[in-house]
């Protein structure tokens, strides 16, 4: 004599479907681990060999870079030593691929009609671009959007935007970083240190742009 029910024998069909939700469940797992593997991995790795950085303006022409207390140590704004700043190309310091590029913080009112217009926040239009081997650029306050996209391969000496007074800005410049990993570094520009490294005081410096050629995209 038995008790209870009797077990029903499993279906074939339910079976086959635990066995592909294990499996898909299994695919999820491995390629949510690869996605992380792709995004991680590479920050670990040391940084390369510095890029052959060019500062970020047209062939030829002589700015002024600098830096006052506050300004956060190794950045670097850039003034024309000659002629208006407005509307300055602002060019790739190396070959790379855009990785931001639209508006960092608020955009603010000041324009070359209007330059004593309400301040915005952060860096107002930006560009950031990566140059491989964990070493970046950034392009801020520039005047208006971009000319480029995230995505995109830009050459170096190509045009990324124009010079402008968007985000937290006092004046038309171009305020610009040079990255390795996570960290900002000392900018070197036609192999050579700009000397900004703190900004403990007031410092400038004006150096010659050699940005003559389009790298490789």
């Amino acid at each position: 004599m038995t008790t209870g029910h009797p077990t029903s024998p499993r279906s074939p069909r339910s079976s086959r479907r635990k066995r592909l939700l294990r499996a898909g469940l299994a695919l999820v797992a491995v390629g949510a681990a690869v996605a992380v593997a792709v995004v991680v991995v590479p920050r670990l790795l040391p940084p390369g060999p510095r890029p052959s950085f060019q500062l970020p303006v047209a062939c030829g022409e002589t700015w002024q870079l600098g830096t006052y207390p506050g300004h956060d140590d190794y950045d670097v704004d850039l003034f024309p030593t000659e002629g208006e700043a407005w509307g300055r190309p602002v060019l790739a310091s190396d070959a790379g691929t855009v990785t931001e590029a639209g508006i960092n913080g608020s955009l603010g009112g000041r324009t070359p009609d209007d330059p004593d217009g309400p301040r915005g926040r952060g860096g107002g239009y930006w560009v950031k671009i990566d140059h491989g081997g964990r070493w970046e650029t950034q392009y801020l306050h520039l005047l208006e959007p971009p000319l480029v996209r995230v995505g995109q391969r830009v050459a170096r000496g190509e045009q990324v935007g124009r010079v402008g007074s968007t985000g937290n800005s006092g004046a038309p410049h171009l305020h610009y970083e040079q990255r390795r990993g996570w960290q900002k570094v000392e900018t070197h520009f036609d192999g050579s240190p700009s000397g900004i490294t703190h900004d403990d005081t007031e410092y400038t410096v004006t150096r010659t742009s050699n940005n003559c050629a389009s790298g490789s995209p």
